[in-house]
């Protein structure tokens, strides 16, 4: 039987070391190449020296904490209410379509949308505000990167909340307290798990996010992703992209640590 378990999990390791291991390994050699293809540490000494790059990296984690913090903000709540519903199934799957749809093709609707003859502009002239400039713009980029991650904070929220065990929510209104409080004391803190998913999923994409700065931020918001899209297509300097590859790889492991459930101690 444990044989045929390990069998089992041959396309799975295979899979793993082909577009996992392989890819971050070779991600991090090419990082000690300078532009010539001589090793060196010159591109992480660069990274670190330069304020270019650490504006860069503000500036990914500033906006990826933005686009976390609305999603959040929006997907509890409407996590919580699904809950509520009798075909609860039917509403999630309605939040999860649009996942489905390629993402580049969102981004060209929004783009006519918020144009200076899209939707909005026009329902602003209509009720006399006038035109104004809403592409190209920050609230543009928090808005669609938000709309775009918010089915992957609802998920995990959502499950967490729908496994919690109905009888502690009774208990506590039984024994005396407000529903704030109940919120507060009980439901929160066990869906912690979720809302630790949640924040994994949106931050970690939102650090390198390259395709939304351009078409909707009209490289306006610079991230670490448009720098490496921008080393590896334009400058041909594959080194320096790594490093920054790199940076990347390792906000995304401290990001799972500080989100990562904690272990409790033995006795």
């Amino acid at each position: 039987m444990k044989n045929m378990r390990y069998i089992y999990s041959i396309p799975y390791f295979f899979w793993i070391v082909l577009f996992v291991i392989l890819p971050v390994t070779m991600i991090v050699y090419q990082s000690f190449f300078d532009f010539n293809g001589h090793f060196s540490f010159a591109n992480f000494s660069n990274y670190f020296t330069h304020w270019t790059y650490l504006q860069m990296t503000l500036n990914s984690v500033f906006y990826a904490f933005l686009v976390t913090v609305f999603t959040l903000l929006i997907s509890y709540p409407t996590a919580y209410f699904l809950t509520k519903l009798k075909r609860k199934q039917l509403w999630l799957m309605l939040i999860i379509l649009p996942t489905w749809i390629n993402l580049l093709l969102k981004a060209y609707a929004f783009i006519g949308i918020f144009s200076s003859q899209g939707a909005i502009n026009q329902f602003l002239e209509f009720i006399g505000i006038g035109s104004r400039q809403i592409l190209f713009t920050d609230f543009a980029f928090l808005f669609v990167a938000t709309y775009i991650e918010l089915p992957f904070m609802i998920m995990p929220i959502f499950n967490a909340l729908e496994e919690m065990n109905p009888s502690l929510i009774d208990a506590s209104s039984d024994l005396g307290a407000t529903s704030v409080e109940t919120f507060r004391r009980v439901i929160f803190p066990l869906s912690l798990n979720g809302v630790r998913s949640g924040v994994q999923a949106v931050f970690i994409p939102s650090l390198s996010l390259f395709m939304l700065t351009r078409l909707i931020g009209g490289n306006r918001v610079i991230t670490l992703g448009t720098a490496i899209e921008q080393h590896f297509l334009v400058t041909q300097n594959w080194g320096m992209g790594s490093t920054i590859g790199v940076v990347l790889i390792v906000a995304m492991f401290i990001t799972m640590w500080l989100t990562g459930e904690k272990k409790r101690r033995e006795a």
